[in-house]
């Protein structure tokens, strides 16, 4: 593809100045000084944002400083709703209103309408419905909807869910006996990108670093560490069926556990605690201050749970409870040409291979590793933990052949960084090929309908990030 230095050059100068090239004189003196509080930058392909205050005030430096992106999000989820569905974005306004709005609180509701009086103050137009529906489409679209589809939209496409990779180890598995995390977020390429790096700093409760998408107030890929001590990721649970429609969204609670919880059987507790099934996913919690790891797999009705100081746990997408896995999922993991048993599988053979030697260079390894456990060579496509979907030409396991989805980041991280708010990241696949939107849509005529929802993804370098010091 052709480039254009002096383009890029000004694109990177209104990236890294963006707050200032907002219209900050028309702001009132209050919300002025609740701007103060907040900070934007980039950091090769990441942008890194952070707020602080009360709910309001983190809520308008949050929509301030990223409105643009949050009325991009809307558009690329209310377009790929649209194809899903055949139904209208107002539609899943009202459904997400209705189950999910009576569940918010005061303090994420403040926060949320702070966001949108940032948005608007940054002169773009993202209502609070908007943002309710951004933050729970996740569980609409691929949970709820799929519940009632055939009633309101028969043969309507499942979405793609979330996938993910991720393992968590400590004891006899790692180099120096404490915690090492990594994951790297898979999802189709058309959906908003998960390429923000948020510092907040709450009145109440943990400072938290996670990676989100922009107008998310939880994280959404689900990286996070705290200053309460509290590290982890998750994979959602393959599958999955069970949905309940009177639970709390998924959204609230990850961001209460994160935000409240000081150790693991906190932060679990909050996440139990009026479960809808919404995002069922498997997570990889730890403590840095007692290097105990856990995985609690969370299903509707059934919740696996296991912990340990001394071994590691890993996510793939296949629930390791046997009774989700049979009464709640309809997962086969015997049948390793699926990606995610071929990814299982891997993940057993590398943690077998490298026990007692596991540090935060081996997570990179390991997130960039394209080794296929049925075809047993290297092979860059769907099957292996650097996964590259939109590459993969229907002989590695895929039903919709070169479908724009894949592992898109790579994100580890040790007990000691951890302690310190710090963790290491790589925007773009962990292996670092680059994403050329134009050149695939001019392979594959068949996902014209992305064309506009697809961007390029370079290739960058592995980068530190740490909370800004107290």
């Amino acid at each position: 593809m052709k480039t254009y230095p002096f383009l890029l050059l000004v694109l990177f100068l209104f990236g890294t100045a963006y707050s200032l090239a907002q219209p900050a004189s028309t702001l009132t003196p209050e919300q002025k000084k609740m701007l103060s509080g907040g900070s934007r930058s980039l950091k090769d392909g990441w942008t890194v944002v952070r707020i602080t205050g009360s709910p309001r005030a983190r809520g308008f430096q949050h929509g301030y400083l990223l409105a643009k992106e949050i009325k991009d999000a809307v558009r690329k989820t209310d377009a790929a709703w649209v194809y899903q569905s055949a139904l209208d974005w107002p539609w899943l306004q009202e459904q997400t209103m209705r189950m999910f709005a009576p569940h918010l609180g005061a303090e994420l509701k403040a926060e949320m309408e702070g966001m949108v009086e940032g948005i608007r103050a940054a002169g773009v137009d993202v209502s609070f419905e908007d943002l309710m529906t951004l933050n729970g489409s996740t569980e609409t679209m691929g949970y709820w909807f799929p519940t009632v589809q055939d009633t309101i939209s028969p043969n309507a496409h499942d979405r793609k869910k979330e996938s993910c990779s991720s393992f968590i180890a400590t004891g006899s598995m790692t180099k120096n006996g404490e915690i090492v995390l990594a994951h790297s977020t898979w999802s189709s390429y058309y959906y908003p990108y998960s390429d923000v790096i948020m510092e907040i700093v709450p009145d109440s409760g943990a400072r938290m670093m996670w990676q989100t998408s922009p107008g998310l107030i939880h994280s959404g890929t689900d990286f996070f560490i705290t200053d309460a001590g509290i590290i982890g990721s998750e994979t959602t649970i393959g599958g999955f069926q069970p949905f309940d429609p009177d639970g709390i969204p998924e959204f609230i609670r990850m961001r209460l556990a994160t935000q409240y919880a000081s150790s693991i059987d906190e932060w679990c507790d909050i996440m139990k605690k009026g479960n809808n099934g919404g995002y069922a996913n498997a997570w990889l919690i730890g403590d840095t201050k007692t290097n105990e790891i856990a995985r609690l797999e969370l299903g509707l009705k059934y919740v696996g749970f296991e912990r340990t100081k001394d071994g590691y746990f890993t996510g793939s997408n296949v629930a390791e409870d046997l009774r989700i896995l049979r009464r709640e999922t309809n997962t086969k993991e015997l049948d390793i040409r699926n990606a995610d048993i071929a990814r299982r599988v891997r993940w057993k053979q590398l943690m077998k291979q490298y026990k007692g030697m596991i540090t935060v260079e081996h997570g990179k390894q390991f997130l960039a590793d394209h080794y296929d456990t049925y075809l047993l060579k290297d092979v860059k496509a769907g099957r292996s933990l650097c996964g590259h979907l939109e590459l993969d030409d229907q002989r590695y396991g895929l039903d919709e052949p070169f479908y724009p989805l894949g592992a898109y980041d790579g994100k580890v991280v040790d007990a000691a960084m951890a302690k310190k708010m710090t963790f290491t990241a790589r925007w773009g696949a962990p292996c670092g090929t680059p994403f050329d939107a134009r050149k695939y849509h001019e392979e594959h005529p068949q996902f014209d309908w992305t064309l506009g929802l697809l961007y390029d993804r370079a290739s960058y370098p592995w980068s530190t990030f740490s909370a800004v010091r107290k």
